[in-house]
């Protein structure tokens, strides 16, 4: 299917008649695909046609996809449309797509058609490594040129990876959305990862960026660092756009839009720190040139313990009480401090590993959750014997709170049981480490009872009962006709109200 099959090359009677087939206006359109013909210019993208043939029936926007690229890469490679066929071959072939872009679009089962190509990419990796397993088998070697097509697969397979809004590929940089200026502005930015010291054997890739270190030092998911990315590049990039003077267009973040967003991002951190009577860790370098670094780092490294956070977030204050150490971690890594106890630099309490955060950090935590949530005994209990997520979270309003320590004590109050738990583990032989006492309810403790209803409605329950007090006394006294409350002596009896009313407000106070 390479040259000898092109139209200049004629071979019997047969090709011949596929060739001038192809050439006729009318049938131009699908017997040039069906024979994969193509001129002996554009002979590249004879492979690329093929492959839309075959995965037509069962992936028709594939095909088009294939089509479309084929398209594009015969225009690149004969933009003049100057080789013998070259011109019929395109019009051809435009023709057809626009025919099938709109049928194939409907049919498509994603919203996007990058999931469907990354869905064949790893497709294809699957059947390279069956095919070698079973060339193995038979003692066959496989061919070199089908290796290093595996290879380039390979590669795009880690490439290719899934995306919400912004494709961060390097093959997605033409895309449109990528052109936008203040979205390259602030890739360009995070991308900036120089003066930091990635962890020991880890594989640094192509295009890692300020995130991927975070990621990779305190131990997040990778798609949570995914996803992250995405939310800050947005973030910075809608406030960039929005600046008045319009920045300059060059790859350079405007300190603005920066400074715009942290401040929103860290507007209850600082207000918890002052409410502690403490110092936050947000500290930024002498030199100019590392600023904006330092707030990006800052900034990813608050959206990641955000994003992972999961239920914790139901816990503002815990998610502040977190970042506030680990933040001052990350100080002490980007000035290279180091530890009196083993003489190396400092490192995360939780880093290091895969996952750390989830497991180390956000686990526990969640654990002291679910054992409140087992003692509510599905709403039986009476709500001053268990803490729920508010009671839990004004543990971290006092500075009582930091005893916790980072890394965090196991024995701590905050993950001491209650008295009775403890009771019953000493009656089964358990010898808990929990040396100080169950914390139970911080501030105000709710009791509920049947007067509840009362205290809640206390205004209805008020005008009620002044309102049934001022008809009787009108009712009672002359003809009962409304008018009689403006005679002397009924005003004065419907003055009593106020008599009443401030026995009730006795009644409620007590």
């Amino acid at each position: 299917m390479s040259s000898r099959a092109g139209p200049s090359e004629p071979q019997g009677p047969v090709m011949q008649r596929r060739i001038t087939r192809t050439q006729t206006a009318g049938n131009l359109g699908e017997a040039i695909f069906d024979s994969e013909v193509v001129p002996s210019s554009l002979v590249e993208i004879a492979p690329i046609l093929r492959v839309a043939n075959e995965v037509e029936k069962t992936h028709p926007r594939v095909a088009y996809l294939c089509r479309f690229y084929a398209f594009e890469k015969a225009h690149r490679l004969d933009p003049t449309s100057s080789g013998r066929g070259v011109r019929q071959f395109k019009t051809a072939l435009l023709q057809r797509l626009e025919r099938e872009n709109d049928p194939t679009l409907q049919g498509r089962i994603k919203k996007s058609d990058a999931p469907q190509l990354t869905k064949a990419y790893q497709t294809a990796n699957v059947l390279f490594e069956v095919l070698k397993a079973v060339n193995m088998t038979q003692s066959m070697e496989v061919d070199r040129e089908i290796l290093e097509t595996q290879d380039k697969v390979a590669e795009k397979t880690e490439i290719l990876v899934p995306y919400n809004i912004l494709p961060l590929d390097p093959d997605s940089a033409n895309q449109a959305i990528m052109r936008f200026p203040e979205i390259q502005t602030a890739v360009f930015a995070l991308r900036n990862t120089r003066g930091l010291a990635w962890p020991k054997n880890y594989k640094k890739r192509k295009d890692e960026d300020i995130l991927d270190w975070l990621g990779a030092m305190y131990g997040f998911q990778k798609h949570n660092v995914a996803n992250q990315r995405e939310h800050l590049i947005l973030l910075l990039a809608n406030v960039h756009i929005r600046q008045f003077p319009k920045p300059d267009q060059q790859p350079k973040l405007d300190d603005r839009a920066l400074t715009e967003v942290m401040k929103k991002l860290f507007k209850n951190y600082k207000k918890w720190c002052k409410y502690l009577g403490r110092k936050s860790s947000l500290w930024l370098p002498t030199i100019q040139q590392e600023v904006q670094q330092r707030k990006l780092l800052y900034m990813g490294l608050y959206l990641l313990i955000w994003g992972e956070a999961a239920n914790l977030r139901f816990l503002p204050e815990c998610l502040c009480y977190i970042y506030h150490h680990m933040a001052f971690e990350l100080y002490g890594m980007l000035a290279g401090n180091v530890s009196p106890m083993t003489g190396e630099n400092i490192k995360p309490a939780y880093g290091g590993e895969e996952e750390a955060f989830l497991s180390k950090v956000v686990t526990p935590i969640y654990n002291v959750i679910a054992k409140e949530a087992e003692r509510t005994k599905r709403g039986r209990s009476k709500h001053s014997q268990w803490r729920n997520y508010d009671d839990i979270n004004e543990y971290f309003w006092s500075a009582d709170c930091f005893r916790l320590g980072w890394p965090m004590r196991a024995d701590a109050d905050f993950f001491c049981l209650p008295v009775e738990q403890l009771y019953f583990d000493k009656l089964k032989g358990n010898k808990p480490d929990n040396r100080d006492r169950w914390v139970g309810k911080g501030n105000f403790v709710e009791i509920r009872s049947f007067w509840h209803i009362f205290r809640s409605f206390d205004r209805m329950w008020s005008f009620f009962i002044l309102s049934l007090q001022a008809m009787i006394i009108v009712a009672w006294n002359g003809n009962g006709d409304l008018s009689a409350i403006f005679n002397g002596n009924v005003f004065k009896k419907a003055l009593s109200v106020f008599i009443t009313a401030a026995i009730l407000k006795l009644g409620q106070g007590t």
